[in-house]
C-alpha cells in the first residue's frame, strides 16, 4: 500500500475564514452575562448546596424577580436537584448556586437533603415473615 501524496498549497488557495458564531451561541458563553445572573452579593457567601440537594418552591415568583430567578422558581414546583436545575437553565453550577442562595434568603424556595435509599431488609427476616404468613 502506498501512502497518499501530499499536495502543496499554492498562493492562490487560501484557507477559508473561520465561521462567525451565531448570535444565540455567543451569549451562552459570555462571562459578563453569568456575572449579572449570579449577582454580586454583599458578602459573597453561598448556600451550602451540592449537586444532589433538592430545591422546592414555596410560592410563585414575584413580579420583581429576575427572569432566571422566576424560571428557577417555576421549575421547582416539584423537587428538583441542583444539577437538574443547572441543566434546565443552561447555567453553570456556580451561577445556579448563586441564584438559589438569593432565593433561599428571600424565602421563595426551600432546600432539602436528597432522598436516600434505605438498605434492603435482611433476607432471613423476609423469609420469616413469608413463612409466618403461609402458616395463617
Amino acid at each position: 500500500m502506498t501512502p497518499p501524496r501530499r499536495q502543496r498549497l499554492s498562493a492562490r488557495h487560501e484557507p477559508p475564514p473561520p465561521p462567525e458564531p451565531a448570535a444565540g451561541k455567543g451569549e451562552e458563553k459570555n462571562p459578563e452575562r453569568l456575572y449579572v445572573v449570579a449577582g454580586a452579593g454583599e458578602d459573597g457567601a453561598r448556600a451550602a448546596v451540592d449537586l444532589v440537594t433538592l430545591i422546592v418552591a414555596r410560592t410563585e415568583p414575584p413580579p420583581s424577580a429576575a427572569p432566571e430567578q422566576a424560571a428557577l422558581v417555576r421549575l421547582c414546583t416539584a423537587p428538583l436537584s441542583v444539577a437538574e436545575l443547572s441543566a434546565y437553565l443552561n447555567l453553570p453550577f456556580s451561577a445556579t448556586t448563586a441564584l438559589i442562595t438569593e432565593l433561599l434568603a428571600a424565602g421563595l424556595v426551600q432546600a432539602r437533603a436528597p432522598i436516600v435509599r434505605r438498605a434492603v431488609p435482611d433476607r432471613s427476616l423476609l423469609e420469616a415473615v413469608m413463612h409466618g404468613l403461609q402458616r395463617l
